[in-house]
């Protein structure tokens, strides 16, 4: 329960099902870091809220420690190497779907629940005796809101301990349940970001712990055109904060990041958005929930939204994948995570390590 307005329709939902529902609510940054921004004690006031309406027992869980080590310690690692993580998926991986699981066991629990715009099936269940058992993760209904994305690193064990009730719903039929059911946060702006920056700019709550090393932006020929702050201020396909105007002799566009340079301390800008396109990817640490055979024919999507894309995964070394796409894609970037889908059936993903940049 994060006091939010899907996971509290979820809890609604499961309770018409028949389900003896309780309620958690997860605390995974302390407060005490000097700032406002942080919005645990309003959530957590939310959450109260509901669960009287409701009519459950609400269990509290400060997760700080378990968040620090497992996902915030790497998400400055991979900022120190330059490399743009994504502690969305990490804290899924190893928080909502193995912390929260866990405590949920330990309290009698048969499984956790959550309000993520997916759906689980099991297409074993209606003929159990002619098809091995296999897990079923499917996009949400809502293609606005699916979030399948996002829990592509966790374990296949594990999702099948969740249930996820609001995979068939639209977002708007779930706000509109929730006024019907007369809960105070029907309202509430969805959460954007990460729990622990808030609504602060996100330079300045980095500088408290990645230092900033100046370095030369330089053209792909290697001429110096200015100063950049620090690399890991910067993500590739960047085009606002360059700081780079008009200069003589060239055109009036605008400039893009291509490329960061970590041993020469040295960003690559380019004019041209064809310098930020490539075909082949190469991820590590791949999670399959259920095994595949390689090479695979499938679809793929490197961020949060975008469309699926065709592609053909390969098997590489050390475990390694190599995704070769059909159509060049924009600013592929190493820490973000690739989702491998067959239509509607997510089948996994992986950490992308490095890219292929047509030049």
């Amino acid at each position: 329960m994060s006091g939010g307005v899907d996971s509290s329709v979820a809890a609604y939902l499961l309770q018409q099902q028949g389900y003896s529902v309780e309620g958690l609510f997860m605390k995974n940054w302390e407060e005490d870091d000097g700032t406002d921004y942080c919005t645990a004690k309003a959530d957590l006031a939310d959450a109260v809220q509901v669960c009287e309406r409701l009519g459950i027992t609400l269990h509290q869980a400060n997760f700080a420690a378990e968040y620090w080590d497992s996902v915030f310690e790497h998400f400055l690692a991979e900022y120190q190497r330059c490399r743009t993580p994504n502690p969305d998926i990490l804290c899924n991986r190893e928080i909502k779907f193995q912390q929260f699981v866990n405590y949920a066991l330990t309290l009698g629990g048969d499984f956790i629940a959550t309000g993520h715009y997916v759906r689980h099936q099991d297409p074993a269940a209606d003929n159990a005796s002619e098809r091995p058992h296999r897990l079923t993760i499917l996009k949400g209904k809502d293609q606005a809101k699916d979030q399948s994305y996002f829990l592509q690193a966790v374990p296949a064990e594990r999702l099948a301990k969740c249930l996820f009730p609001l995979g068939d719903w639209q977002k708007t039929d779930v706000r509109a349940l929730a006024q019907q059911l007369g809960l105070s946060n029907h309202r509430k702006k969805d959460s954007t970001g990460i729990c622990f920056i808030g609504e602060r700019r996100f330079a300045d709550f980095l500088a408290k712990y990645v230092q900033d090393q100046p370095g030369p932006i330089c053209d792909l020929q290697g001429r110096r055109l200015g100063t950049h702050r620090g690399l890991h201020h910067y993500t590739l396909g960047q085009r606002q904060g360059l700081n780079i105007g008009g200069m003589a002799g060239r055109e009036e566009r605008p400039w893009y990041v291509q490329n960061k340079k970590l041993n020469d301390n040295m960003l690559i800008i380019t004019q041209n958005e064809q310098d930020l396109e490539g075909r082949w990817l190469q991820a590590s640490q791949p999670n399959w929930l259920n095994p595949v055979q390689l090479p695979l024919t499938c679809t793929a999507r490197i961020r949060y939204r975008q469309p699926d894309q065709p592609c053909r995964v390969f098997p590489a070394a050390n475990g390694r994948l190599l995704v070769k796409f059909d159509s060049p894609q924009r600013a592929i970037t190493p820490g973000q995570y690739i989702a491998l889908y067959q239509g509607d059936e997510m089948l996994g993903g992986a950490c992308i390590e490095s890219a292929h940049i047509q030049q």
